[in-house]
């Protein structure tokens, strides 16, 4: 990823693949679902507490036996962060109140980004379009940006409907505000900073799905997600029923 630096690995995160980070949730899942059980996945930072009290520190995930499955559902969901930011319009959003009772997917990334964000995002608007419509009005895509300082309202407006679609949500707000809600769900945001003359934003690259009858966070999709994965999953989602 031209824009996006892969870290020195550590003992925690284990080995990075040339040119993409991989975010540490995602590579927890992976061995969790590799051999099958159950597991605390840390989330780094933090005390050892279930992340339905909003920590956001500890999510546990089921293995199970399926490993084409692209979903990863949580024996812990989520809480959905408690974020009010800037829309794409200038406006308020508070997230808990205008997505509460809807199918929502949360996605943090940037407009710069040269591969994961943009695909991520028209892979979602194409399952989108599989939907019926009224399925299609139902579901809320979100996408918060980790680049605030480059990504306003305006930028933002301008982007998502060329890279996703134009019903998804855009926000923006304090770089502060942005890293504490994803922290709430699991995702890891550095601050952007300029290397070699670029601006490098860091971040987790999870789509975390909240479920229309709970609220919680209760799905968790990695950045290898395809179109037909979101598009066979989306119906099961909207009812909020497992994929």
């Amino acid at each position: 990823m031209s824009a996006e630096k892969t870290p020195s690995p550590t003992p925690e995160d284990g080995p990075a693949r040339p040119g993409r980070r991989t975010p540490l949730i995602v590579a927890a899942v992976a061995i969790v679902a590799a051999i099958g059980i159950t597991a605390a996945v840390g989330l780094g930072g933090g005390d050892d507490t279930s992340a339905s009290d909003g920590s956001g520190s500890v999510a546990v995930v089921s293995g199970g036996d399926d490993s084409t499955k692209a979903a990863t559902v949580l024996d812990r969901p989520f809480t959905k962060p408690g974020l009010v930011l800037t829309d794409t319009k200038g406006q308020k959003y508070d997230l808990r109140e205008r997505t509460k009772g809807k199918p929502t997917l949360i996605y943090f990334g940037y407009t710069h980004c040269p591969d994961v964000c943009p695909m991520t995002m028209s892979n979602i608007a194409i399952a989108r379009k599989q939907l019926p419509k009224a399925d299609q009005d139902k579901l809320q895509v979100v996408f918060v940006t980790t680049d605030p300082e480059r990504d306003t309202s305006a930028e933002l407006a301008k982007w998502l409907p060329a890279a996703g679609d134009p019903s998804f949500t855009g926000l923006t707000g304090a770089f502060s505000t942005i890293q504490a809600g994803a922290r709430q769900i699991g995702i890891g945001i550095d601050p952007p900073k300029k290397e070699n003359g670029q601006v490098v934003s860091m971040h987790g690259a999870q789509v975390i799905a909240f479920s229309p009858t709970t609220d919680q966070g209760y799905v968790l999709y990695g950045e290898d997600t395809s179109v037909d994965d979101y598009a066979k999953d989306l119906p099961k989602l909207i009812k909020g029923e497992n994929p």
